[in-house]
């Protein structure tokens, strides 16, 4: 008896040791960033009651979770916002000061700017990269004295030699693992390129014109079909969640989806089932494939230490047919004003939410406002390690927030659009350096003849004018010396968080849209 109970005893021992250890070595939550694509605030029927798209999953991961109703992208705009999640950094910092790159751009991020997933793989975590990229990677070429076009017209691709490698990616910018395209779905090359290698050298060139489901001309893949990107996206992500979540270290994952942007492609399975539009269609098929994420999180037995954050990278796109959806009772920035591309709130407020069992108590609902440069300040909070003065200048961490502190985390915060525009938020006070709308709603930037009537700044109260029909400006002048006095001080130290003064990146042409500054 007592030889057996002797070898027992160890079993047991050694049984509770190895638990123990892979508890220890994982003291850190897996952490995995999901971002759709032009998805609006009121696209989500948990934030909007009067909305017309059923949401479920997404509505559960914010039932179990924290949802913040006060969520901000730094930017109107796809290339910029990604810039701000990745850096911590605003993106009106880096060279690109309005506008976004194409599917050729070279790389928008220098290899020695530190990244989330930099931070996060220097601190024992495994990290990946599964979607649309937007921000740039340097294509070989066949010709190094020829770069040819942009990457607006399909001969800009001709010197491209897709046998090779691309330089200067997502694993230069710390993901052990990378597969996704490198521009939004409607924007040539349409080529995965995984590890940095592309799967197939494009033998064909295909294009879309049809009014949902367009995408430009452009050297295309065997194996890159457009209707499948998505769906191929998420299979990707499920695959790799159950793989590694059987290792020990914690990993980072960055799910960038292209969708529900153009093409607008829901598959045959949702065509139909929002009875809006293949929009509203597309939404559905998102949110269902959320709930597929959700299951798979769950059965790899990680989803007590497991964060969950799903967000957009802008509001709704007036290619989703908005006048459609609001014709049938659906307006997919709820009561805000504008959509993508705009600095009014529709151009930037965006779902926010965030599940983690373990960290954050079910059901809570914040008002306090964030923006996505939050992550990188959020993952340096959560591993213990304190970032230097030139890393996440414009982060502050979420972390207080989730446990339900009512406290703000951050003094002001500030928006762009996609010409450039600025506009900085303290409290209830929004204040917009332009007349229009900067981007593509009215008053459009170039309407020249209804801009020059405009006051040159427009001052909102977002407590009693969420909808801003009402400009303070004029009215104001404290505040609003107040406000830009504190922009100012933001764009000129190259920082908002405290830290030493830092340089944003210098640009070879004026600056215009900092002119206010001398005014």
């Amino acid at each position: 008896m007592k030889k057996l109970f002797l070898p027992l005893c160890l079993i047991v021992f050694l049984f509770i040791n190895a638990c123990s250890t892979k508890t220890d070595v994982q003291q850190h939550p897996n952490i995995i960033y999901i971002l759709a694509d032009d998805l609006g605030y009121g696209d989500i029927s948990a934030l909007n009651e009067q909305g017309k798209i059923n949401t479920p999953n997404i509505d559960k991961l914010a039932a179990e979770g924290i949802q913040f109703t006060d969520a901000h992208t730094s930017s109107a705009v796809c290339t910029p916002t990604r810039y701000g999640i990745l850096t911590g950094r605003y993106n009106w910092r880096s060279t690109l000061k309005s506008g976004v790159l194409t599917g050729k751009s070279k790389a928008l991020i220098p290899s020695d700017r530190k990244t989330v997933a930099k931070l996060l793989q220097e601190n024992n975590y495994t990290t990946a990269f599964i979607g649309k990229w937007h921000l740039g990677w340097d294509w070989a070429l066949k010709n190094d004295e020829d770069n040819g076009g942009e990457g607006w017209t399909p001969t800009d691709f001709d010197n491209i030699d897709f046998s090779k490698p691309i330089k200067n990616g997502p694993k230069e910018l710390g993901f052990d693992y990378s597969y996704g395209h490198s521009g939004s779905l409607d924007m040539a090359p349409y080529v995965y390129v995984e590890n940095g290698m592309p799967t197939q050298v494009p033998d064909t060139f295909t294009v879309n014109t049809g009014k949902y489901s367009w995408w430009r001309k452009g050297p295309t893949s065997a194996d890159f079909i457009h209707e499948d990107v998505t769906p191929n996206f998420f299979r990707k992500s499920f695959k790799y969640i159950s793989e590694i979540s059987k290792q020990e270290k914690p990993f980072f994952l960055y799910l960038a989806l292209p969708s529900p942007h153009t093409p607008i492609l829901p598959t045959e399975e949702w065509q139909g089932k929002s009875g809006l539009n293949p929009y509203g269609d597309f939404v559905m098929e998102i949110d269902n494939y959320m709930g597929q994420l959700q299951k798979v999180i769950t059965d790899a037995g990680i989803e007590e230490n497991t964060i969950v954050i799903f967000t957009s990278d802008n509001g709704c796109s007036p290619a989703a047919k908005i006048d459609e959806l609001t014709a049938k009772g659906h307006y997919p920035s709820y009561i805000y004003r504008g959509h993508k591309a705009d600095i009014f709130e529709g151009g930037h407020r965006v779902p926010f939410m965030v599940k983690w069992p373990a960290g954050i108590a079910p059901g809570l609902i914040s008002g306090q406002t964030i923006c996505t440069t939050d992550l990188m300040a959020t993952c340096a909070d959560i591993i213990n390690t304190p970032l230097a003065d030139n890393e996440g200048e414009d982060s502050f961490s979420m972390l207080p927030l989730f446990e339900a502190t009512n406290q703000p985390i951050r003094e002001a915060t500030v928006h762009h659009s996609i010409n450039g525009s600025f506009a900085i938020r303290k409290g209830a006070w929004k204040l917009i350096m332009c007349p229009g709308s900067g981007g593509w709603s009215f008053p459009k930037p170039g309407n020249k003849e209804v801009i020059d009537t405009l006051p040159k700044y427009q001052l909102y109260n977002l407590e009693t004018d969420p909808g801003e029909t009402k400009n303070l400006y004029s009215a104001n002048p404290e505040k609003t010396d107040e406000l830009k006095t504190l922009l100012v001080k933001y764009i000129t130290e190259g920082r908002s968080t405290p830290g030493a003064q830092q340089q944003n990146d210098p640009v070879d042409a004026e600056w215009k849209q900092i002119g206010f500054i001398n005014d």
